[in-house]
């Protein structure tokens, strides 16, 4: 019997270690941003909005998945680079194409010091 109680706690020290991992994941990986005016990730026109940018993988190489209400609406690949300061506010890098549009270049996500910088695809 005092067995099953010493596997309880087991189990239950493990699920906490694993849920608190992956909030840490989640926060890390992730981060909110807007935009203003029309820019392209990838192949996709993301229109002004509020967008989520969610990666995965080592940072010289992660996916980048960006969500808006909760659905991928497109995915690129990129880069997380670590600036000497925080980013006071959330912020977004763009840079006008040759056809007069504009390529979202990077993300800065506010009180962080890691950015996105997105592929050129």
């Amino acid at each position: 019997m005092r067995w099953l109680q010493y596997l309880a706690c087991s189990a239950v020290l493990i699920l906490g270690m694993s849920v608190a991992a992956f909030a840490k994941a989640s926060h890390e990986d992730a981060g909110k941003f807007n935009l203003t005016a029309p820019a392209t990730v990838g192949s996709t026109v993301l229109q002004a909005g509020h967008y989520k940018a969610e990666w995965v993988g080592p940072n010289e190489d992660v996916r980048v998945s960006i969500l808006s209400r909760g659905k991928v609406v497109a995915t690129a690949q990129g880069r997380v680079v670590e600036h000497n300061d925080k980013a006071p506010y959330d912020s977004v890098t763009v840079k006008k194409q040759a056809d007069s549009s504009q390529r979202l270049e990077e993300i800065d996500f506010g009180n962080r010091k890691d950015a996105l910088v997105l592929s050129r695809m």
